[in-house]
């Protein structure tokens, strides 16, 4: 299968420093369809060969397993190419038109990493130029608007030139292989199912922790903030996976009916419980690896009166009959103790224990990020005696060492989903909005509140009313415990 591969905003930050070296892992592992061109778009002028350079350059960056010879880069570039357009000019998509139609390949995927402003405007000028027959693609990289109204308006722009199946929206947690075995661990195995409900299941945590900082996109996140950038997306993404009902088939459309169910379940905000389920936060200098670390108001390009927040944790429920009862906390923040990205689920105690000493209950813990695995922690005596107290074990399933042979990237992946016309691990439309509909009270609280974000030190887990709010409910996070 041919295949040309448009790549808007080829010179940014998200086009050499994920998408090529991802794109590279693909051509290296022999999963990049033959016959492929990728086409890098950018407003400076530049030939096919100095691009193919300024790639090269850049590897230097990416970890060294990763990092192509000389030989194998030689071989990869002959794949790369450059174009110099304005994205406002109509002629200039003319003369792409011109250059994907020299060759005429089965499939064209265009890529927009660019800012999400462009794009309506890049829609808009594609269709105009007739550069979106049924078998082109559009990936669009979050964040896709600001709030409803704006996700609405890049949807409608989207949608007048593209078909929902054509418009492929990423969310590159989608892509991570350990959340692409959520599915596998609920649906391909029977030991599960039956304890998956609120009889049996405590409480859901989902933590996305960073131990960065903004570092240079200071301009960028306190437009954004953590809400927008990572729990309305992400969090609520690995939501949906945990909580959603069996779907009848594994086709595309059937899993994102499902989990737009769970969207459309999630206990509704208002005033009074935003101030009650809601945390916001900022981080302060501290200590982070033993490093001193700057606060939020102390990075480039972040205004010093700053309220935008870098931590979020909130309580949620699902209002259906399998979750009803069941608290949902997600948490997110920049500078924390750790990085790391997990899913605890906490199982009910047993109804009667008749062991002295623990009464700690049995956990599933879904490790995402840095590492990739499960962890199931259950009670087993200590020894052979009579009397003897249960001690906590836990079994280990490390993804990345029981199938090191086939692990791909999330991007690798999702590039090689976009090529090949694979849609399940893309965002509809409708989840989207959904998402943002479910939001927008907490954005409208806060905009409401002149309070700032509460204040915690870089190197900690947040401010400490995020510990006092999951305690309402009986529950600590998962690193207290």
């Amino acid at each position: 299968m041919s295949f040309d591969l448009v790549l808007f905003g080829g010179t940014g930050d998200l086009a050499w420093r994920k998408l090529m070296p991802a794109l590279f892992q693909a051509f290296r592992h022999g999963k990049l369809p033959a016959g492929g061109r990728i086409l890098a778009v950018a407003r400076d002028a530049r030939s096919d060969d100095e691009y193919r350079a300024l790639i090269q350059a850049r590897f230097v960056e990416v970890e060294s397993a990763k990092r192509p010879s000389d030989e194998e880069f030689g071989r990869f570039a002959a794949l790369l190419h450059y174009r110099r357009m304005d994205l406002s000019q109509p002629a200039d998509y003319a003369g792409l038109k011109r250059w994907l139609d020299g060759r005429s390949a089965d499939t064209v995927v265009m890529y927009l990493a660019t800012s999400p402003h462009l794009f309506p405007v890049v829609c808009a000028q594609l269709g105009a130029a007739g550069l979106n027959g049924a078998h082109v693609r559009v990936v669009l990289e979050k964040p896709l608007g600001h709030d409803l109204a704006s996700a609405r308006e890049i949807n409608r722009v989207v949608g007048s030139a593209f078909g929902e199946h054509q418009a492929l929206r990423i969310d590159h947690y989608l892509g991570k292989p350990s959340v692409q075995n959520l599915s596998a661990l609920r649906f391909g195995n029977a030991l599960f199912e039956p304890l998956w409900r609120r009889e049996s299941i405590a409480n859901i945590q989902i933590t996305l922790a960073e131990a960065i900082g903004v570092g240079t996109r200071g301009d960028f996140y306190d437009r954004t903030g953590a809400l927008r950038d990572m729990v309305q997306n992400h969090a609520l993404q690995l939501l949906t996976m945990i909580a959603m009902e069996p779907p009848p088939t594994h086709d595309a459309d059937a899993i994102r009916d499902e989990k737009l169910k769970v969207l459309k379940s999630l206990k509704a905000f208002t005033a009074e419980s935003v101030a009650r389920d809601v945390v916001r936060g900022q981080y302060r200098a501290g200590t982070v690896d033993g490093k001193a670390a700057s606060g939020y108001l102390d990075e480039a390009k972040v205004p010093a009166d700053s309220t935008t927040e870098t931590f979020v944790a909130l309580r949620t429920e699902v209002q259906n009959w399998r979750w009803a009862g069941v608290p949902f906390f997600l948490r997110t923040g920049k500078r924390l103790a750790a990085r790391h990205a997990q899913i605890v689920v906490n199982f009910r105690p047993v109804p009667h224990p008749i062991f002295p000493g623990s009464t700690r209950a049995n956990k599933l813990v879904i490790k995402l990020q840095p590492e990739d695995g499960l962890e199931l922690h259950l009670l087993a005596a200590k020894g052979a005696g009579q009397g003897d107290w249960l001690a906590p074990v836990f079994l280990d399933l490390d993804f990345d060492k029981a199938f090191a042979a086939e692990r791909v990237g999330a991007y690798e992946r999702l590039l090689l989903d976009a090529i090949a016309g694979r849609l399940n691990l893309f965002v509809r439309s409708d989840e989207q909005e959904q998402a943002w509909r479910w939001i927008e009270p907490v954005l409208q609280a806060w905009a409401d509140d002149p309070s700032p974000p509460r204040p915690y030190a870089a190197g900690t887990w947040g401010p400490p009313a995020a510990s006092a709010m999951i305690a309402r409910d009986g529950c600590v996070w998962d690193e207290e415990q």
